[in-house]
């Protein structure tokens, strides 16, 4: 098939591309870096050494990351998070070997950050050129990957609707080959499943797509095996969206694929980068708001008898029980015949200096030790008491589905106004989407979100 043929030769073309892109920005980083960095008494040439021992490294490390494997249809956020891992790897790498031949002092550190820095700057900015680049020309209709599509009920709309809505990956539908009759089908059907090997080998077809649910075992079994004389390729669309999907993926164990229907998003590095984050921003912030925080510990005490703090057993990451902390804002003993119950507007037991805390979110600022102590995080699902957990999980689908994160302080539910005594459900929604999506960009969003309508709200009482 010679179109095909043509489009393996622009895969290998545009790989050879990037990788020589990369080895000049390693170069040229590097002697930029040494020219920006002044202060340096060696010559240029001293450098060349430790510079090729880094080109090597980046070489390796681009590679085994996986930089240079097609990326026609992912997100281009998920490249850029590759290339920013690739680079902190190549630095880690560089200083490792540094320290172990005893050349560390043969080359400024300066320049060596130097290097670092702008050499990861030039690689973000050339990927985002480029890959937005051969976007737009997808989108003009070069580049373009002659695809089919095999499937029998409704799910292969889905499939078809997203790749139609994202005409930069690339992706042209010729067709639906199928043996039922599907309404609304916005292509062309080319026939029935026995239909495709002749179309195949007749037409210049890059790749078959097969979305089909996994109980079609069987059929998916005959359409791989009617295409085994063909060198087309073939994709597999599973119909896992019936499924309750939260942060799914797929990944590999023993050797066997795995999908991972449900998986929180605190693993590996993440956990490393939010646990950081949480250290950093509460330590900050607890140094920051200390004059604050006598002032209040010394009203509350003003206030009515009792301890500063209020310890409240809640429900957190993994479904283990964490006491939090609070200023505490009513007498100590407002719950001794009710019972837990939600706080409501018109709230009677707290005092009047513990409703003024609670109007402006003040009496929460406690549980920035719990953050520092590894219990919550700075950004997350509120937690809930033990007592309402043990209401909603069975009355509301997908409720511990929360708990996959640590709890926070703040989070996506309560910047967009879900908080105090509203729909669960709808809070659910948003703190299920925050898993979903998480980054570190997101908490960094939603921590200046707080800042700027986050402590005053209605619900606050």
């Amino acid at each position: 098939m010679k179109q095909q043929s043509i489009l393996k030769q622009h895969a290998f073309f545009f790989e050879l591309l990037f990788k020589i892109i990369d080895i000049l920005i390693v170069l040229f980083s590097s002697w930029a870096a040494y020219y920006l960095y002044g202060g340096i008494e060696q010559p240029y040439g001293a450098y060349t050494q430790g510079i090729l021992v880094g080109l090597i490294c980046a070489i390796i490390v681009f590679q085994s990351m996986g930089l240079y494997t097609p990326w026609r249809g992912r997100f281009l956020l998920k490249e850029l998070k590759v290339v920013f891992l690739s680079w902190c790897l190549l630095f880690m790498l560089l200083a490792l070997l540094a320290v172990i031949t005893k050349t560390s002092e043969n080359y400024s550190r300066g320049w060596f950050l130097l290097w670092w820095a702008s050499g990861l700057a030039l690689s973000l900015t050339v990927r985002i050129i480029l890959r937005t680049g051969l976007r737009q020309m997808r989108k003009l209709g070069f580049n373009q990957r002659q695809v089919v599509m095999v499937g029998n009920d409704d799910f292969i709309l889905e499939v078809i609707d997203r790749l139609q809505t994202e005409k930069s990956c690339g992706f042209n539908l010729c067709g639906v080959f199928s043996d039922k009759p599907i309404a609304n089908m916005p292509i062309e059907h080319l026939g029935g499943i026995d239909d495709i090997c002749e179309y195949v080998e007749t037409r210049s077809i890059d790749q078959v797509w097969i979305a089909m649910p996994l109980s079609d075992e069987v059929i998916v079994k005959h359409i791989i095996n009617h295409l085994r004389h063909t060198t087309v390729d073939i994709r597999y669309f599973p119909d896992i969206f019936g499924f309750s999907l939260l942060n799914h993926s797929f990944s590999e164990v023993a050797g066997l694929p795995v999908i991972n229907v449900a998986s929180s998003p605190m693993d590996g590095f993440n956990r490393v980068i939010k646990n950081i984050e949480d250290k950093v921003f509460a330590s900050l912030i607890l140094l920051f708001i200390s004059p604050v925080f006598i002032l209040i510990m010394i009203g509350v005490k003003l206030s009515s008898p009792g301890p500063v703090f209020f310890r409240q057993k809640r429900i957190g990451w993994n479904n283990k029980e964490i006491t939090i902390l609070k200023f505490r804002s009513m007498p100590i003993d407002a719950e001794k015949y009710s019972g837990p119950v939600w706080a409501k507007a018109g709230e009677q037991r707290a005092t009047r200096f513990g409703q003024f805390l609670r109007s402006i979110s003040l009496d929460e600022l406690p549980q920035f030790i719990n953050v520092l102590k590894g219990d919550m995080s700075i950004v997350g699902p509120r937690p809930e008491r033990p007592h309402f957990v043990a209401q909603f999980k069975d009355k509301i689908p997908g409720y511990m589905k929360k708990h996959m994160v640590k709890a926070g302080i703040t989070g996506w539910a309560q910047v967009n106004g879900w908080r105090g005594n509203t729909d669960i459900k709808k809070r659910l929604e948003y703190d299920l989407y925050y898993i979903e999506h998480w980054s570190l960009w997101l908490d960094i969003k939603i921590i200046l979100l707080t800042l700027f309508k986050g402590f005053v709200h209605k619900n606050a009482y």
